[in-house]
């Protein structure tokens, strides 16, 4: 499949020059004490302003046209800045999703109003958005969704709900797929997406928390919500082909293989300290080249969507691989770590965060088993 022929990216010096200007970035922002390296921070790690200094910088909708606030920068030296805020742990929750998949999803298929509203603002880092994917009845069958949108004078009405909504208590519009016309034996036709606003009445926002008590995931409950015509995306009845494209962004990128490095690059400065045996070195050297790996496809990725080729499957294949390698730098920690060692708080801290969070890796983005159902009928075994 031609899709599945990523190639090996070499960055530019040009590239590497900006990679430098974030570490350095980065490292004033944590020496003057205004984020402290998390786990999982793209999901867990709200701060408003630190979003607001990324957009001063020009680091966010960095690829897309000046006209709507961007930078027109590639997609390799947006995907450096990503890695970089990544690797060091900095909360960037607040903007993600937006400057992710909404802002592309709004370029590709939003209209003119629609681009000059929210694209700038998400470029600030001043507007956010949740995404209305998943639903409480639907498990991982997302063309049986039952969010229903009825044809009402000037716009819409929307009924039901989404779950696993990360951020939908921060975000201010979530762009929902619901169902716009009666369901056929084609269960993806009759699907569409709206912008909700998140403070319209009826939209009703209930925390999901995690086992650290912490609450990023929500279930939104939407009550007979108007959604006006000009906040349609794209075309009525063609939500599914766009919902597709937009997941291409999010499960593709270094966000699916970074989220517990934090704790690996810690683990690696206390064997660095301890001293290694053989038993750590060979644990911490399959880790590294699997990392290497998963960066070269995950770049891979970034060159294909530079091209304008939507890499559906090779995209699930980085998810797939991503999941399960991030959640086992908890494991090698684990086993490698002397008691004594395991005892400081920053380590205490990391390989909390990167446990207890783990249950949710295999469910965003698409469920494991979704996934591989992807890869096996983009190959031709299924």
């Amino acid at each position: 499949m031609k899709e599945l022929e990523i190639r090996s990216v070499h960055l530019s010096d040009k590239v590497e020059l900006l990679r430098g200007e974030v570490r350095s970035f980065l490292k004033t922002e944590m020496e003057a004490g205004h984020f402290t390296p998390h786990c999982d921070s793209w999901l867990s790690g709200y701060d408003a302003h630190f979003s607001r200094k990324l957009g001063q910088q020009n680091w966010l909708g960095m690829t897309w046209p000046k006209k709507y606030g961007g930078q027109e920068k590639s997609a390799f030296e947006r995907y450096v800045v990503i890695e970089e805020l990544l690797a060091a742990g900095a909360p960037v929750a607040a903007h993600w999703f937006a400057d992710r998949q909404t802002g592309p999803l709004f370029l590709r298929y939003g209209t003119e109003e629609q681009k000059s509203e929210f694209l700038p603002a998400i470029a600030r880092g001043e507007l956010y958005f949740a995404i209305g994917l998943s639903e409480p009845n639907s498990g991982s069958d997302l063309a049986s969704i039952s969010t229903t949108a009825k044809k009402v004078d000037g716009g819409w009405v929307v009924n039901g709900s989404k779950v696993w909504t990360s951020g939908a208590h921060h975000a201010h519009y979530m762009v929902t797929l619901c169902r716009t016309s009666a369901r056929t034996e084609n269960r993806h036709e009759g699907l569409s997406q709206l912008i909700v606003d998140l403070s319209s009445p009826g939209v009703n926002v209930r925390p999901i928390r995690i086992m650290t008590g912490e609450h990023h995931f929500n279930e939104v409950i939407m009550e007979d919500v108007f959604v006006s015509d000009h906040r349609v995306v794209g075309e009525i009845g063609d939500g599914w082909k766009q919902s597709m494209a937009e997941l291409a962004f999010e499960r593709s990128g270094p966000e699916r293989f970074l989220s517990t490095f934090p704790l690996l690059n810690e683990l690696l400065h206390i064997l660095k300290e301890e001293g290694e045996n053989e038993r750590s070195a060979i644990a911490i050297g399959e880790l590294v080249a699997r990392l290497v790996t998963l960066r070269e496809m995950s770049l891979g990725v970034a060159d294909l969507l530079e091209k304008g080729v939507s890499p559906d499957v090779t995209a699930a294949l980085v998810k797939d691989m991503g999941t399960r390698f991030e959640t086992e730098i908890a494991e090698v920690a684990r086993l490698v770590v002397s008691t004594p060692a395991a005892l400081r708080p920053k380590f205490k801290t990391l390989y909390a965060h990167a446990l207890l969070h783990s249950p949710g890796f295999s469910l965003r983005g698409g469920t494991t088993e979704i996934l591989r159902g992807i890869i096996a009928k983009g190959v031709g075994i299924r």
